[in-house]
């Protein structure tokens, strides 16, 4: 079964981000990835675009960090729905994330084998 997911992938690392979208991008399930540089603009994107299927969120941010992002949508009936991995660097912040709601966590540097099985666990 296939799917047309549209993926916003969260990261204020310009470098990660360029990775994550070209990873993305080669899997045939994925149609756009859609690139936020902080919380802040991430949680704009996603109330202003409902065909969204997946948000891949990095924790470790500026403006907005992460774990403040999982609360805002899960607090959000419009938006709660949305499944959300996180990425991080910080192991310790895995427990945090899943009670926050977190759909899934990968550590970085991110995968492509893991990082499809996970979207693929999710999604499809």
């Amino acid at each position: 079964m296939s799917k047309d997911l549209i993926i916003l992938a969260v990261d204020d690392d310009i470098i990660n981000l360029k990775l994550l979208k070209s990873m993305l991008m080669k899997n045939d399930n994925v149609i756009e990835v859609i690139e936020a540089k902080n919380g802040s603009d991430a949680i704009d994107f996603i109330k202003s675009r409902p065909d969204i299927n997946l948000m891949l969120l990095d924790i470790i941010m500026p403006i907005m960090n992460g774990l403040e992002v999982l609360k805002v949508v899960r607090s959000d009936e419009n938006i709660e729905q949305i499944p959300i991995i996180v990425l991080t660097t910080d192991e310790t912040k895995r427990a945090k994330a899943l009670d926050l709601g977190a759909n899934g966590f990968l550590m970085k540097p991110i995968r492509k084998a893991a990082l499809n099985n996970k979207i693929n666990s999710l999604i499809i």
